[in-house]
């Protein structure tokens, strides 16, 4: 953390997870470990949105492109957009291993300053809770689109105690380390991780119905929220200890999707005021 007063809560999201960036794609959940988990993604993805068939989908805080190649897989021409370079230098490496034509690119996902009407889907996975003003990234995300155009959230509430939390805690208590989800951050990450989320908009967690509720004030219609995400819990759940893997099956975990209506004649009704 630095002292520097243009120094923003978003930079400091930023900073956060390139220092998680060498070890991110070692943890299930966030790197894709089995071929049956794979499928269960390519599932999920043909089920809301269909094949790509070439059309342009924008992978939101891509990250190390764990997602930008479920959507190349099926056939999308995919762009990922992250804030952070060092998770983008994971994503090109592994675009480069894979041969695949993949484009990166360095920018915000709540700012993007992409072309406006220039993508057919918008995919973006555990981003939705971290952002700092998410009506506004929605409004961003929902001009990106064309008429038509669909938004592919996946994420969770990820705060609230479910009740397998308690006995995580005592577990913990008794063994004097960390066995939950934090589990392979040290105690100096973890706390940086509690006191950025103690001052986002989804500090005391992001329900489908919060998240969705913000969508249509953006201007989406049709949503269709799917918590149905068992076959992707099964399969990630055969590479994590049996407490991990019980709490994550317990959490409010979706999928949202949403379409941007085919006839937009007046976006300045899905803009957020301005403060």
């Amino acid at each position: 953390m630095t002292g520097d007063v243009n120094y923003s809560l978003r930079d400091e999201i930023r900073d956060y997870w390139s220092a998680r960036a060498e070890t991110f794609d070692l943890s299930v959940g966030h790197e894709i470990f089995s071929e049956c988990e794979r499928r269960a993604w390519h599932r999920l993805i043909l089920k809301h949105l269909g094949p790509g068939e070439g059309r342009r989908v924008l992978d939101l805080a891509c990250g190390t492109g764990v997602v930008s190649h479920l959507m190349h897989d099926l056939g999308y021409s995919v762009t990922g957009i992250d804030w952070s370079e060092a998770m983008l230098s994971k994503a090109r490496a592994k675009a480069a291993q894979r041969e695949s034509d993949i484009r990166f690119l360095l920018g915000n996902a709540e700012r993007t300053l992409e072309e406006k009407e220039s993508y057919d889907v918008l995919v973006t996975r555990h981003l939705v809770w971290t952002l700092v003003d998410p009506l506004a990234a929605f409004a961003e995300w929902f001009s990106l689109l064309k008429p038509g155009g669909r938004l592919l959230i996946v994420d969770g509430d990820f705060v609230s105690e479910t009740w397998v939390t308690p006995l995580r805690q005592l577990l913990e208590r008794i063994a004097g380390r960390t066995l939950g989800p934090a589990g392979g951050l040290d105690q100096s990450m973890v706390e940086r991780h509690r006191s950025i989320l103690s001052r986002l908009h989804f500090s005391r967690g992001a329900t489908a119905q919060q998240v969705s509720a913000l969508l249509s004030q953006a201007g989406f219609e049709q949503l269709v929220v799917d918590t149905r995400l068992g076959a992707i819990h099964r399969a990630q759940a055969r590479h994590m200890n049996f407490l991990k893997a019980l709490e994550r099956s317990t959490q409010h975990r979706y999928v949202i999707c949403a379409t941007k209506p085919t006839s937009c004649s007046n976006h300045s009704l899905h803009q957020p005021m301005a403060r």
